[in-house]
């Protein structure tokens, strides 16, 4: 059994002991495939604080094989993660991969994929529906914000993708996006409590100003999703967009999710998402190559998704 191994002070590549996996009662043991390297995962790796609760740590938040796929439950922060040869897992964890994904695609997707389909989920049980305003989607060249965009346009939503990168225009106009937005549009000090009402609905994936900025100029009775938060983690609004135009903030949380809840998003992907595009969306490396690019996506140097080959 090979994998990254992190402890306190160090981690580590190499064979890894069983013994000192802290899921001593487990249900399945599965031979890991593939993994990916997410915006948690880079903070991990790098020895962030804040990610691993306990120690020694396989990171590794996603991971496919075997026919089945997990994602968040308490990996790399409670249990080992995908970062490692082998896993064992609990059955509440585990979906069964999509028909039509192989297991790689599954790992492409990943924790990237389903949050992304968790804010449109949440967003259309607050009504959400095709045809009204814009829908914005922030750090839209990232995994998270790239999956959104797809997967919006394939439900019939027409999508404003706002980065960073101007570079990766016609990236984003291929997976869905009408209109590219500067992000500093978003970010910009606010001259007013509200701006004119123009989106529909929102996933953001960067909180801090980009965050405010979008509550600032949602529609009545919309909400934003909100799901990350690589601009930071502080929130500088007023009441004003909540109490007079009923604006709703949506927090995601894609770790706590019920197995059944789990379940029925992960087939929603299935039968939304066109995996085709990930030929355009995915980067593979080797586990051995986790170090070296887990910087470059702390720095929003990763177009869409790092998909790592385990076995």
């Amino acid at each position: 059994m090979r994998g990254w191994l992190a402890t306190k002070t160090e981690r580590s590549l190499g064979e890894l002991d069983p013994a000192q996996n802290p899921l001593e009662a487990f249900d399945r043991q599965v031979r890991v495939e593939w993994s990916a390297v997410n915006y948690k995962d880079a903070l991990a790796i790098t020895g962030q604080p804040g990610v691993m609760r306990r120690f020694p740590m396989v990171p590794g938040v996603d991971l496919a094989g075997e026919g089945i796929v997990v994602n968040g439950c308490g990996l790399s922060e409670h249990y080992w993660g995908g970062y490692a040869t082998e896993a064992r897992l609990k059955n509440d964890w585990i979906v069964d991969i999509p028909a039509g994904l192989s297991a790689r695609d599954a790992a492409a997707i990943g924790t990237a994929g389903f949050t992304a389909m968790q804010c449109i989920d949440a967003l259309e049980r607050h009504g959400l529906r095709p045809g009204g305003r814009d829908v914005v989607v922030t750090g839209a060249a990232g995994g998270v914000g790239s999956f959104a965009v797809a997967l919006l346009k394939a439900k019939g939503y027409r999508v404003v993708a706002s980065t960073g990168r101007p570079q990766e225009a016609g990236y984003l106009t291929r997976l869905g996006a009408a209109e590219i937005l500067d992000r500093a549009v978003l970010s910009a000090p606010p001259t007013r409590p509200m701006d004119s009402e123009r989106w529909g609905g929102a996933v953001d994936t960067v909180g801090g100003e980009t965050l405010a900025g979008l509550i600032r100029g949602l529609g009545i009775n919309t909400a934003v999703a909100a799901c990350g938060l690589a601009g930071g983690a502080h929130l500088n609004t007023t009441v004003y967009p909540f109490i007079l135009r009923g604006v709703s903030l949506l927090g995601i949380n894609s770790v706590e999710v019920a197995p059944e809840e789990r379940r029925r998003l992960w087939a929603a992907i299935g039968e939304t998402f066109d995996r085709s595009l990930l030929a355009d969306m995915v980067q593979e490396i080797t586990l051995d190559q986790v170090m070296e690019f887990a910087p470059k996506v702390l720095a929003g140097q990763v177009r869409g998704r790092l998909v790592v080959r385990i076995a």
